[in-house]
């Protein structure tokens, strides 16, 4: 059975995704996010939300922790690595 892809944005805290793929508005913010190790094949686990939902998300990435907003966030697919992990 294949995994099912869904937006970084809509993981729960904790939960971990390996990354399919990086779109953006621009080319630049396409580097950015990859230059910030959000790269396909890469894991990542929120680590924190802001409350309500809203921006930003915070993402270990790499053994780093960056801050996302919500938007930026929304074109990164990602494959669960857990069980669960929607919101």
């Amino acid at each position: 059975m294949s995994k099912r892809s869904l937006p970084l944005g809509e993981l729960k805290k904790g939960v971990r995704a390996r990354i399919v793929s990086v779109s953006a508005s621009s080319e630049d913010m396409i580097r950015n996010l990859l230059e910030m190790g959000l790269i396909e094949g890469s894991l990542v686990r929120i680590v924190h939300q802001a409350p309500l939902g809203g921006d930003p998300i915070a993402v270990e990435v790499r053994g780093a922790v960056i801050a996302l907003r919500r938007q930026e966030a929304s074109g990164i697919a990602v494959e669960l690595q857990d069980s669960g992990g929607l919101t």
